[in-house]
């Protein structure tokens, strides 16, 4: 049962777009993410052992009910959105990049904004949720909702997407499936469902009693008319939230600044790529309106038919500051889905695409092969690429630092420290994410292990410090700071700093091991910090009582 819920769970519950395209990967083999949400569903099972009817798992199908959300509570929700998160970041196809989620986030924090200001958000959802987008090293165009605000965004979406407003699109309609709560009302109907199911059977098998020799096929007939009508009312369902998701979420990307026409250039896009693998027939049986019919309304919401296409490919766009710097997001995501050599080899190859005409085309173009020539160690071929789209962007402050980023991610590749410092310099200040890791692995490439009371690891050390208390939920930045801490002679610091980045991926034994090794080295002599080891103390017995609840949740479970 946990097993249909979760797959279930993810299949209807992620973007109502991705009707499989002729870039995602075929439909018969399996993706590794996909197995570890399904493996994630002993944790919704878990947590909701009496609200599940057994027809979720029969009919599979998720429906609508009572807005109120009763069976499903936010601390529920947030507690069920932290377990499969869990599960999502031991999967290798779990990317924190650091450059194209700052982008993702840039977009992502306009609308939940947006979402306060029309009163999507009630205090206690926006509080207790996570709101956080997270990436998927995958082809597919995909993108899914999961409980506790948290949204997963393929690669290959980003990759297919012409302008930043067609991606907003797709991050509104995510974020309308929670702040409408369609997750807890879908449990709700569930539970309607599965009583109208049953009283359409046992109606059946009472009227198939009285029918003589043939009681079994009308049985069987009643039973089989019972589950349709329940899908079909699930369906149904399905297909209304989906429909409030694209209505609600262009509200909320129309408010927060983005053009109206995203949203119908995403659906003509996703139309166009899976019309090879797409018949369109039987709108009646799927869960999801038809991309025709949403690329209608979201037109007549705009007022406009013929305004969408305009945004539909990168020719069409102008050379805008926005527009450059999506184009470089676009071209990071289409190297980094697929990082096979054979993969890397062609998007090399695009450093003297004679096809390219426009500043968007070349620039793709130029940042795609630079990226791989880079992944590929070959310095020379990246270096020209590099070149020539720093000329592409030159102007265009928020592209410029695009490429001035992948420059620098480069020039530490190949361990020339004192370019890529140079490089970076300009952008220390920005308080960003990505300029604060690369800073961190330039300085600790640049000073000696010899010099351990180094200003400049001290410097970097409180910066660190300082992003973690804020953030604590910053894997790469507590793995950076433990890094750091040890080469500044700060075992216990360092040992608590590892201990953290594992806590923020939810591996809470590895956590806990780093702990003890905190402990065990205070034990063993030498000068220690009184508060260090207290901080590792009340750190273990908080990681330990977090084991001993998950251990009684699963023993619960069984």
């Amino acid at each position: 049962m946990a097993r249909n819920i979760l797959e279930t769970f993810v299949r209807h519950h992620s973007h109502a777009l991705s009707q499989p395209t002729s870039v995602s990967t075929p439909p018969d083999r399996p993706r590794p993410l996909r197995r570890r949400l399904v493996a994630a569903a002993t944790a919704l099972a878990l947590l909701l052992p009496s609200t599940l009817p057994p027809a979720w798992a029969q009919n599979q199908l998720p429906s609508l009910g009572d807005p109120s959300g009763d069976d499903f509570s936010i601390a529920t929700e947030h507690k069920l959105g932290a377990e499969i998160m869990r599960e999502i970041r031991a999967d290798p196809d779990y990317l924190d990049d650091p450059v194209l989620l700052e982008y993702v986030q840039l977009l992502w924090q306009p609308l939940v904004a947006q979402a306060r200001v029309r009163g999507n958000l009630s205090a206690d959802i926006d509080q207790r949720l996570a709101w956080e987008p997270f990436l998927v090293r995958d082809k597919e165009v995909n993108a899914f909702a999961l409980p506790g605000g948290f949204v997963g965004v393929y690669l290959g979406l980003i990759a297919l997407t012409g302008s930043r407003d067609e991606l907003a699109s797709v991050l509104a309609h995510e974020m309308s499936h929670i702040t409408q709560r369609h997750i807890a009302r879908s449990i709700g109907n569930a539970k309607r469902q599965s009583i109208l199911s049953l009283a359409a059977m046992l109606a059946g098998l009472v009227v198939a009693s009285r029918a003589g020799n043939s009681s079994i096929d009308a049985a069987n007939a009643a039973v089989v008319g019972s589950q349709a009508l329940a899908a079909q009312g699930q369906l149904n369902f399905s297909r209304d939230m989906e429909r409030e998701a694209d209505r609600v979420g262009w509200q909320v990307m129309t408010g927060a600044g983005f053009a109206p026409g995203g949203m119908a250039a995403m659906f003509e896009k996703l139309e166009q790529s899976s019309r090879l693998n797409d018949s369109g027939g039987y709108p009646y049986l799927r869960s999801h309106p038809l991309t025709s019919e949403r690329i209608g309304e979201a037109r007549a919401r705009m007022g406009t038919a013929g305004a969408a296409s305009a945004a539909s490919a990168v020719v069409a766009l102008p050379a805008t500051p926005a527009q450059l710097e999506h184009i470089a997001a676009q071209a990071r995501a289409r190297v980094l889905m697929d990082s096979r050599f054979d993969a890397l080899r062609r998007w090399q190859a695009l450093d003297g695409d004679r096809i390219a005409t426009t500043t968007g085309e070349k620039l793709l173009s130029a940042y795609s092969s630079a990226l791989a020539s880079t992944l590929l160690r070959d310095w020379s071929r990246a270096d020209a690429s590099i070149a020539a789209a720093a000329a592409l962007v030159r102007g265009n402050a928020r592209a410029e630092r695009a490429v001035a980023l992948l420059n620098v991610q480069s020039l530490l590749a190949r361990g020339d420290v004192s370019r890529a410092t140079a490089a970076l310099d300009p952008y220390r200040t920005d308080g960003s994410r990505p300029t604060l890791l690369l800073a961190a692995q330039a300085t600790l490439a640049a000073v000696p292990r010899q010099a351990p009371d180094s200003p400049a690891l001290r410097q970097q050390a409180e910066q660190l410090r300082t992003w973690t208390a804020i953030r604590p939920t910053d894997s790469l930045a507590w793995t950076a700071l433990s890094q750091t801490e040890e080469r500044l002679g700060q075992p216990l610091r360092a040992l608590r700093a590892d201990a953290e980045s594992r806590v923020a991926l939810g591996d809470l034994e590895g956590a806990a091991d780093r702990l003890r090794a905190g402990q065990r080295r205070a034990r063993s002599g030498g000068a220690v910090d009184f508060i260090d080891v207290s901080v590792i103390d009340a750190r273990l017995r908080d990681v330990d009582a977090q084991l001993r609840q998950r251990k009684a949740d699963e023993k619960s479970l069984k």
